[in-house]
């Protein structure tokens, strides 16, 4: 999931314990929030920052439900055409777990073969939210140390 990091950032989740991802308005990634579960894990991503990448660890806590902000005139992302009847946006609460030792850049990442599948480092993908297999997971958090 990414975020910037002067809007909300691993440091504001770490202080609030648990927050809604809400604001998503792109049918792709929210469709990737639907699918999620509770106790997913979430790689926490920097973007469009100083050094973009993964900042922290996250975990899905709750299961998706209509994003409130999509019926609220004064929020920068309400849509007047979702009705509360069948709502088109959706969110899932994220729960801090812990920060990364070092953020691990995306120029680091694009140069790793092991990752070369990894939809965050495919050119032209601007999604918020995207999916991550297990054995990427496992090697990006590797890159930790």
């Amino acid at each position: 999931m990414k975020s910037e990091p002067d809007e909300f950032s691993i440091e504001d989740l770490a202080r609030r314990k648990i927050e809604p991802w809400s604001g998503v308005r792109n049918y792709q990634a929210r469709n990737h929030m639907r699918g999620m579960r509770i106790g997913d894990g979430v790689l926490f991503y920097h973007s469009s920052c100083a050094e973009p990448g993964v900042a922290g660890i996250a975990a899905v806590a709750s299961v998706a439900y209509p994003d409130p902000t999509q019926f609220d005139s004064c929020s920068d992302y309400f849509d007047p055409k979702s009705p509360r009847q069948a709502p088109r946006w959706s969110l899932v609460e994220v729960k801090f777990k812990r920060k990364l030792k070092r953020v691990i850049a995306l120029s680091e990442l694009k140069n790793r073969e092991e990752l070369q599948g990894l939809a965050l480092i495919r050119p032209g993908n601007r999604l918020s939210v995207l999916p991550v297999t297990l054995a990427q997971w496992n090697f990006i958090l590797g890159l930790e140390r």
